[in-house]
């Protein structure tokens, strides 16, 4: 199975014509993916038959949530689960580097009330004791995690990959991602035995209506405004092509 992180329903559009039949679904990507819009999930059911994983992320800048913070999370997961996502990407810690599992638990209650799939994704990778706290995970009920093994990218950090799905593989589905591509994805399956794969399968494109001025809308550094990624349907394509090769 191949996931492809899509940042918006023509992404996710690109995924299915690329031959992926599952996603996640978020919005911002640029900050490590948020809450998409119930709009956006809306567009992709009615253009495609994707499986879709939405992201539940009110902001970035990491996972440690204040109260309203946390409100407007369960909210929006209820919106979205309310239209039909398929199941629900978050993660929560309640201090440097260890698991909130109240939230968790409470996350993993309100998706399964729907019949969803509860995902808790790389908020993982910042967590002390890796093992400890995937069997943590197992007993909250989560059932799938997604992870680059702590480390930047899922090949760099396939043995822990490796180890987690040795260990809990039965009980708590293994999705690596970050750093996935046609060029590695085989190997990377074969060494850590998982049966999925998380990728965003991304290009950089210019935005003709940008192009050459100087101007950025960016709070923090100088982005390009003239440039984005989108998802590409032919990568999309060679990764999944490397499912059957």
């Amino acid at each position: 199975m191949i996931e492809v992180c899509c940042g918006s329903a023509s992404d996710a559009l690109a995924a299915w014509r690329g031959g992926a039949r599952r996603i996640e679904l978020n919005s911002a990507l640029e900050l490590g993916g948020l809450t998409p819009s119930v709009a956006s999930l809306r567009l992709v059911r009615e253009s495609t038959g994707l499986e879709v994983v939405v992201m539940a992320r009110p902001r970035g800048g990491g996972f440690c949530y204040g109260g309203l913070e946390w409100r407007q999370l369960l909210d929006e997961a209820t919106m979205l689960l309310e239209e039909g996502a398929d199941g629900i990407a978050f993660g929560a810690l309640d201090a440097p580097r260890h698991l909130d599992e109240a939230r968790t638990a409470q996350m993993v209650s309100l998706v399964h009330s729907y019949g969803a799939t509860a995902v808790f994704h790389r908020a993982f990778d910042l967590a002390d004791e890796p093992l400890a706290a995937a069997r943590l995970l197992v007993g909250l009920g989560v059932d799938r995690l997604l992870t680059s093994g702590q480390r930047h990218t899922a090949w760099e950090g396939r043995e822990l990959i490796r180890e987690l799905q040795v260990q809990l593989g039965d009980e708590l589905q293994i999705l690596p991602g970050s750093g996935v591509n046609a060029g590695n994805a085989r190997e990377l399956r074969e060494f850590t035995g998982v049966g999925q794969l998380h990728s965003s399968c991304r290009a950089l494109v210019d935005d003709a209506a940008a192009s050459g001025r100087d101007v950025s809308f960016a709070v923090q550094g100088d982005a390009d405004v003239a440039r984005r990624y989108q998802v590409s349907e032919e990568l999309v394509r060679a990764l999944v092509a490397t499912e059957t090769t």
